[in-house]
């Protein structure tokens, strides 16, 4: 006898394997964390097999689960595009949604190209730009959502990650051993004034000799071992990358990713976004 699969306890396994904890998955449902496992052990019953292992706080997948997985995916894909397309509960219309140029990579491209497939009649108009100007535009009601790089949050914000900041240069370049030390930074550039400062603490004497407001410009100093710059670890694009220092170079802060929601007429849309980029982050936390 055929059997049909609780598309709900699947959607629940999904985000559990996704986020990699139940406590984590129950907030993106919206669901009690007893509810959540109460489907993942009504799925495993369905099915006669352990989808997840129990590893301290977290879980990680039996091979059995990644089995699931990855078809699991390909059907709630399916269920999701039906909905959408039969119902008239799509919604329509354009959000803002900005973003630092220096933490657009990993994540964004990502976030992007799901929401389009479950939204397609939503245009996203992306906004790149410094966080103090992007924190503006949120105070004037100019944009529905932001990203941020900054120390600490402000009322209304939410952490999406805490990240330590590196030096970055070109690949295999040794630019990072020249005195005085060459910097290539944005001019409004947030990251800039704390590199100058933890160089200056050590005793290191450092010459910024590229200061423009094209990232590409900088991309292209770096890369060719002209200078080096300072980014969140982890969002460096192709073209620079971690130098391995070892205690040549001043340790530097923390900082957090965060995300601020406009209120407004279209505060609905930006939260269906919004949920998005909690899940990107969440699943690479």
């Amino acid at each position: 006898m055929i059997r049909n699969l609780d598309l709900t306890a699947l959607r629940s396994f999904i985000t559990v394997a996704e986020l990699g904890g139940v406590t984590k998955a129950a907030a993106q449902l919206h669901l009690t964390q007893s509810a959540v496992s109460m489907q993942l052990k009504r799925l495993e019953e369905a099915l006669g097999q352990a989808l997840l292992v129990r590893s301290g706080r977290g879980v990680r997948l039996s091979l059995q689960g990644e089995q699931l997985l990855g078809y699991g995916r390909r059907i709630l894909a399916l269920n999701d595009e039906v909905w959408l397309r039969m119902t008239d509960a799509q919604f329509e219309g354009e959000v803002s949604f900005g973003v630092p140029a220096d933490i657009v990579y990993p994540h964004v491209p990502g976030i992007l190209k799901r929401f389009a497939q479950d939204y397609p009649r939503v245009k996203v108009q992306l906004v790149s730009s410094y966080t103090e100007y992007l924190k503006g535009l949120l105070a004037a009601g100019k944009i529905d959502m932001i990203l941020t790089t900054e120390h600490g949050m402000e009322k209304g914000g939410e952490e999406l990650r805490t990240a330590p900041l590196i030096w970055v240069g070109g690949e295999d370049g040794r630019a990072w051993e020249e005195r005085p030390l060459r910097l290539a930074f944005e001019g409004n550039c947030i990251f800039r004034p704390t590199a100058q400062r933890a160089l200056s603490d050590a005793g290191i004497e450092w010459d910024m000799v590229v200061t423009s407001n094209s990232t590409r410009t900088i991309e292209a100093t770096v890369s060719a071992d002209l200078a080096i710059h300072a980014l969140l670890a982890e969002t460096s694009s192709p073209y620079m990358h971690a130098i391995s220092h070892n205690g040549a170079l001043p340790e530097l802060p923390m900082f957090n990713i965060n995300m601020y929601v406009a209120k407004g007429a279209r505060r609905e849309m930006a939260e269906r976004l919004a949920e998005y980029v909690r899940l990107a982050y969440g699943a690479d936390g």
